[in-house]
């Protein structure tokens, strides 16, 4: 079989393209050069720098196979930059993993398999693919820890059919191993923490970047505020913060305080206890329901809000065509507009959308398919 795998430097898609030569499966590495690196490369982090590119192609040589280097920057700036930015700008929180791979990296791979004559295409996701339904769904990996089921629940089934996950059911610590027992020179490569475009994680500097300098409400300074209205101080520009954060406030209360709303509108910043960041219930937007030939009014579920936030028992009730309500049994903390809530039955994802502010939630749509 022939297999189009997707290497982007670092040791687990590196261990994806070994299992997979080890199979004996004619493998061809492809990198995807996704934004424009400039000047600062963020000490080799991101995994979309260039020198993941230049250990993307050590590890196609060790395995002595093809290796290319295919631009996708434009869809990349259209789907996910762009989208990203008008939602910092909003007050939102996104995530531009659930947005690539739904738009650019899967769709993506997918059409360049079929362009090198492959039958199948691999990434190095921390996920499963169970084939036995109605459509391929996402299952957990069997590693917890690491598991990226999460950000994989908008991937369109078409884009699944044909995919690969060859690390789903190995552990982090046995992909090191395996990495460092062939001699793979990704094996100590120090994993990608920060959104590969902004490998510092400096978002604000980002966002004046992308704005070229122009003056933006959201990147102003404005009044920080509690729940009642009393100033407490000046924030930086509301793009800067999120529902959760405490660090960087510059407030002192007595108490440990947090951001509990991020007020566009009015260019304020809204602070309260660990115990006002907690919510019951949630609505949703561009919802993926499950595609087991039922058109259900409500789910029962566990919903996970964030990457590495635990899910939790809810109801998930139908309230328009991609729009829904989350109820969950128990309050959870900083739910934050923008973040997906993705759906659960035991580890298989069965669906999924995105947290709804009720103002301005069209910025960053994603494709209407089943999951």
């Amino acid at each position: 079989m022939r297999v189009l795998v997707a290497l982007s430097g670092g040791v687990d898609s590196s261990v994806a393209a070994l299992l997979l030569h080890e199979e004996g499966r004619e493998l061809v590495g492809l990198t995807m050069k996704n934004w424009c690196y400039g000047a600062d490369e963020g000490a080799g982090r991101s995994c979309c720098s260039l020198a993941s590119i230049e250990a993307a192609r050590d590890v196609a040589r060790s395995l002595d196979i093809p290796h290319y280097v295919v631009d996708f920057e434009r869809p990349f700036e259209s789907h996910v930059i762009r989208p990203f930015v008008s939602d910092y700008l909003a007050g939102r929180t996104p995530n531009p993993c659930v947005e690539c791979n739904a738009r650019v990296r899967f769709p993506g791979l997918q059409e360049r398999a079929r362009a090198f004559g492959c039958e199948r295409f691999a990434t190095g996701h921390y996920a499963r693919v169970d084939f036995t339904g109605r459509v391929p769904r996402f299952r957990r990996a069997l590693d917890r820890d690491k598991d990226q089921s999460y950000v994989l629940w908008a991937v369109p089934p078409s884009a699944r059919s044909n995919l690969l996950l060859p690390i789903g059911e190995h552990t982090k610590d046995e992909v090191r191993g395996l990495a460092a027992d062939r001699g793979l020179t990704t094996a100590g490569r120090p994993e990608s923490q920060e959104i590969c475009f902004v490998p510092d994680g400096d978002y604000g500097t980002y966002l004046e970047r992308r704005t070229e300098g122009a003056r933006n409400a959201a990147l102003e300074p404005g009044e920080i505020v509690t729940r009642d209205g009393r100033r407490v101080g000046t924030h930086l520009g509301v793009a800067r913060y999120t529902i959760g954060q405490r660090r960087g406030l510059g407030v002192a209360l007595g108490e440990r305080v947090f951001v509990v709303a991020v007020d566009v509108a009015r260019n304020r910043v809204v602070v309260g206890t660990s115990e006002d960041l907690h919510r019951s219930e949630a609505e949703l937007r561009d919802v993926i329901w499950p595609s087991n030939g039922e058109d259900p009014s409500s789910l029962e579920v566990d919903v996970q809000l964030r990457s590495r936030h635990p899910a939790a028992p809810a109801t998930v009730s139908r309230v328009g065509p991609d729009r829904a309500r989350v109820e969950f049994r128990t309050p959870q903390r900083a739910i934050t507009p923008g973040q997906s809530a993705v759906f659960y039955e035991e580890d298989i994802v069965i669906g999924g959308g995105i947290v709804f502010d009720g103002e301005g939630g069209e910025a960053a749509t994603l494709p209407g398919a089943e999951g």
